[in-house]
């Protein structure tokens, strides 16, 4: 019977239903999210939250003669997590450290990264900075930098010695 009120306030679009919603199933989606998303708890609530939507989107395609209410918005919450954990886990990298699985992302990783060669480099003037970050980060071959800025491999050679020597030397400097 309480089933039927709350479908009936989701229909009409009544935030009511929406309450009678989580008061009633919110323990069980948040319990079938978390079975399903493992270890990125980070994306549950959001997940939480689009189950929850699209229940609200989709209550007319409710049947209850194919199924109870109570397993069908279990359905919706079992596909959007592993919707989420597809979508997500395709940004982390799966490493293990002492036989425990850790999920690294590969965006923040890369974002730090940069933020440490800057750090690095700010020793550096422009053009030299820019050398380094094509030579040693980029992968060009000096040939190929030489050639695009109208110098010599040597010259390229001797910036990238003199370069290399400022940057321990400030490195060092930083250390005392």
């Amino acid at each position: 019977m309480q089933n039927n009120l709350l479908i009936k306030y989701i229909k009409k679009k009544n935030p009511k239903g929406m309450d009678m919603l989580i008061d009633n199933y919110g323990g069980i989606i948040a319990s079938v999210v978390r079975n399903h998303l493992g270890t990125l708890i980070n994306y549950e609530e959001e997940c939480i939250n689009d189950v929850l939507l699209s229940i609200w989107e989709s209550i007319d395609g409710y049947d209850r003669d194919k199924n109870t209410f109570k397993n069908w918005i279990c359905a919706i919450a079992k596909y959007k997590s592993i919707n989420y954990r597809k979508k997500y886990l395709a940004k982390y990298e799966q490493t293990e450290i002492n036989n425990e699985i850790y999920y690294i992302d590969k965006n923040l990783v890369k974002l730090e990264i940069n933020e440490d060669v800057e750090d690095i480099l700010r020793c550096l003037n422009h053009k030299d900075k820019e050398l380094f970050i094509k030579y040693y980060i980029e992968g060009y071959e000096l040939e190929e930098i030489a050639k695009t800025n109208k110098t010599n491999v040597t010259n390229l050679y001797s910036r990238l010695s003199r370069g290399r020597k400022k940057i321990k030397k400030t490195l060092n400097y930083k250390e005392i």
